[in-house]
């Protein structure tokens, strides 16, 4: 390869669209998609710092061609149930809320704005703010299956400690495209995405901070599962890697067509990745493999309570 040699996406060569010049000269259009930023960004302890950086790159991944930029989970504070009441605001009237409302306006694109953590009364959640491209909040989703897990000798974790579970499905439409968001967690659970595929979603964006011991294992896998069975896309952002952070993030942002193809993905470094997303490859998938009508559900099937 050229001077992009060092690109983060480690599909080379064949990923057609990644965040680079030459691939940006010849951007490839579709009837009917968007151009999304799947932003990989470092984060430490400076809350300040973090949000000026997600400011930056959203201006930046507008350049690129964007269209739609997401954000990784907890963007604005280190990952840990011990900074989660310090670094807490509310939501939307927060210091972070605003820059992003701010900055979606000014770059006019839609911004899925990774995680934060919301203090709400006296609970705290973990959630995901959508601004749409002229600053207004599009949607807002609670994390709704905490982090209680524990792996001997490897990693344990609960969420449930300091913060609360959301109790509903979140989708918003842009550019004429549903989008389904979950956080992180969420990714393990078919039967949320079932329902976001039921109303409609040609896309689902899981902000996400996957550890050392799950991410190798479950990250893409996940990814590539959710995408499949729902015959969707999926965008998976995750903070970018630090080994002297408490706890360390898998990293490696993942896009993954209705196929259940990786079409590109990032290493463990901060960098952006920005694809097309192409609506027409969900019709095409859904209409030669029709599971959604096949399904039994004289037998069997999925719901919503609400």
């Amino acid at each position: 390869m050229d001077k992009y040699k060092d690109c983060a996406c480690e599909l080379g060569e064949s990923c057609i669209d990644v965040a680079h010049p030459r691939y940006l000269k010849k951007p490839i259009l579709y009837p009917k998609g968007m151009k999304i930023a799947l932003v990989q960004m470092s984060v430490g302890a400076d809350k300040a710092a973090n949000i000026s950086e997600a400011v930056k790159l959203i201006h930046q991944a507008k350049e690129l061609g964007a269209q739609l930029v997401a954000l990784p989970e907890c963007f604005n504070s280190p990952y840990g149930t011990k900074y989660f009441p310090q670094y807490a605001e509310e939501v939307p009237s927060g210091e972070t809320c605003r820059a992003l409302s701010r900055a979606a306006a000014e770059a006019g694109v839609c911004v899925v704005g990774g995680s934060v953590p919301e203090r709400c009364g006296s609970k705290l959640y973990n959630t995901c703010t959508v601004w749409d491209d002229a600053g207004k909040l599009l949607a807002q989703h609670r994390k709704m299956h905490l982090f209680d897990i524990d792996i001997p000798n490897q990693i344990t974790f609960k969420e449930s400690e300091v913060l609360s579970g959301g109790n509903q499905l979140t989708t918003f439409e842009y550019l004429g495209i549903r989008v389904g968001v979950g956080i992180c967690y969420d990714l393990r659970f078919p039967e949320m995405a079932h329902i976001m595929a039921q109303k409609g979603c040609s896309l689902l964006v899981y902000p996400g901070a996957f550890n050392m011991t799950t991410g190798p294992r479950h990250w893409e896998l996940l990814a590539r599962a959710r995408a499949t069975d729902q015959q969707l896309w999926v965008a998976l952002v995750s903070p970018a890697r630090d080994p002297e952070a408490e706890y360390v993030a898998w990293a490696h942002s993942t896009l993954v067509d209705p196929w259940g193809q990786v079409v590109a993905k990032l290493d463990d470094k901060p960098g952006t990745l920005v694809a097309d997303i192409d609506v027409k490859t969900v019709e095409q998938v859904r209409s030669q493999i029709p599971i959604r009508s096949q399904r039994r559900t004289d037998i069997y099937d999925i719901v919503s309570k609400q």
